[in-house]
């Protein structure tokens, strides 16, 4: 799971790059801020494996192409939010007698159910108002 969490935070990293350069710094600014978040949850559960007792490995991360418009992401992201919360949910059942554990993958979790939100609340108000005008927001 952490490598995974490391991956997308990856992808955030480089969306905010590309929102950057594309003169969209609002959009920079929420991506590189999530990029920080997954980071920072990464970096807490590598710990919490450790204090078990676990052992870290690394998985090398796939491919990723970067889309070119905000709007083509923020589609991929929204089943890519629905089908990480649909995994992450048995996981937080499963460690629900480990308390400190099941903290920290519920804040996950929260975290996660907040940003579809968001991104799902973005496609609503480009259909709304459209594309364009959205993005004239998001300078």
């Amino acid at each position: 799971m952490g490598n995974g969490v490391l991956s997308q935070s990856n992808k955030h990293q480089m969306l905010a790059l590309q929102f950057e350069a594309q003169g969209f710094k609002k959009l920079a600014e929420k991506y590189q801020s999530h990029a920080e978040e997954e980071s920072d949850f990464a970096l807490q559960l590598f710990n919490r494996i450790l204090d078990l007792g676990g052992i870290l490995s690394y998985q090398s991360q796939e491919a990723f192409e970067v889309p070119t418009t905000a709007l083509e992401w923020l589609r991929q992201d929204l089943e890519i939010s629905k089908n990480g919360l649909q995994d992450l949910l048995p996981m937080v059942k499963a460690v629900s007698e480990d308390l400190v554990t099941y903290d920290l993958l519920k804040d996950y979790y929260k975290d996660e159910e907040a940003d579809l939100q968001w991104t799902q609340q973005q496609l609503d108000l480009i259909n709304f108002i459209g594309y364009q005008n959205w993005l004239l927001q998001q300078l």
